[in-house]
This record gives C-alpha cells, sequence and structure tokens, in this order.
C-alpha cells in the first residue's frame, strides 16, 4: 500500500521570501560596516574580519536560497528569478568584503574622502535594495516596487559620478605607482557592488513587470 505524502506548496513560497529578505538585511549590515570601516579607521583588521563573517553568512543564504529552489516543486517565480536574484544580491556583498580586503591587504594608511562618498552612496543604495526586495513579499506592487528600482538606478548614477571623480583625481595626483595602483583596485570594487544593486534592481524590474 502506498502512503499519500502531503506538500505544503505555501510555506516554501515563504521560503523564498524569508530569505531574500534575510539576504537584503545582511548586505545593509556589510554595507553598514564598511561604512564604519573608512569613516573610523580603527581596529581595522578586526573590522575588515567582521565583514568577511557577514559576506560567509550571505553565502550561506545564497546556499539556502539555491537548495530550496531545487527541493520545490512549484516556485512563487521563474526559477531563472530567483536563481538570478539570489547571485546578485550576493555579488553585493561579495564586492564589499573584497573592498575591505584591499584595504587591509594593500595596508592603507588612511580611506580618501572619495572612497568615503563612494561608500556612503553604496549605503544607500543597499538600504534601497532591502526595501525593494521587501516589495515582492506577498502581493506585488507593481508601481512601488518600480519606484524603488528608479531609486536604485539613480544612487548608482551617482556612484558612477563619484567613481569617475575618484580615478579622475587619483591619475591626476598619485605620484606614487603603488598608491595609484592600491585605490584603483579599491574604487573599482567598491564601485562594483554599487552596480551590482543596480543588477538586483534589474531583476526586481523584470519581476515587477512579469507578475504584478
Amino acid at each position: 500500500m502506498f502512503k499519500l505524502f502531503k506538500f505544503s506548496l505555501v510555506p516554501r513560497e515563504k521560503r523564498f521570501a524569508a530569505f531574500f529578505e534575510q539576504g537584503a538585511q545582511n548586505a545593509v549590515k556589510t554595507a553598514q560596516q564598511l561604512k564604519d570601516l573608512v569613516y573610523v579607521w580603527e581596529d581595522v583588521k578586526e573590522r575588515v574580519q567582521m565583514i568577511g563573517e557577514l559576506e560567509r553568512q550571505g553565502d550561506a543564504i545564497t546556499h539556502q536560497i539555491m537548495a530550496q529552489l531545487h527541493a520545490s516543486f512549484i516556485t512563487p517565480f521563474d526559477r531563472e528569478d530567483i536563481a538570478l536574484l539570489a547571485n546578485s544580491l550576493d555579488d553585493v556583498t561579495d564586492y564589499i568584503n573584497a573592498a575591505s580586503d584591499a584595504m587591509l591587504l594593500y595596508n592603507v594608511a588612511q580611506p580618501t574622502e572619495k572612497s568615503k562618498a563612494m561608500v556612503t552612496t553604496l549605503v544607500q543604495a543597499v538600504t534601497e535594495v532591502e526595501k525593494a526586495i521587501a516589495e515582492i513579499s506577498g502581493h506585488i506592487n507593481r508601481d512601488q516596487l518600480l519606484r524603488r528600482c528608479v531609486e536604485i538606478n539613480r544612487l548608482e548614477n551617482v556612484g558612477d559620478g563619484l567613481y569617475r571623480a575618484a580615478m579622475a583625481e587619483l591619475f591626476a595626483n598619485s605620484l606614487e605607482a603603488a598608491y595609484l595602483i592600491k585605490w584603483r583596485e579599491i574604487y573599482d570594487r567598491i564601485e562594483c557592488a554599487v552596480d551590482s544593486c543596480e543588477d538586483v534592481a534589474n531583476v526586481l524590474e523584470g519581476m515587477a513587470l512579469k507578475y504584478a
């Protein structure tokens, strides 16, 4: 005699939303830690280690999302959208961690004012990502989600401008090649973190148009 197994689909759908919210909250914490690092610039090694731990927590959340994706017969959104959103969100914390690692590895004496401005914009963008992720829990309010995405895109444009200004200043004033190489890589990684926020927004924008 065969036993009938009951599968509850709704709790699994809710798990995706919960995982994404956890990932977004973790990304905000990671970005805020980077901001604290560049503005305070004390206990650098310990702060970088903390960022690394948050990045690993982000990886764990991504793995949970992917495991849930493989285990779910029915998903609240297309599988491709879920995977792309998970990976884009993971990229945010990865690049933040990479930026902090570079500062420690290259033994940076003091963060530049341009790096502080870039990180401040990064925190603003990641905070908007968190708000946008919250919009996909339950019924999607398309207009509200699209407004969040527009704001993330605006902040990414602000970040682009700060990045270009930082690079122009770096190449105009740097007398030491080592200094130039260090900060070019750090600026690149911060910029990539902001770009990853826009990648998240692009996925969410597509979801808003498809599902709302």
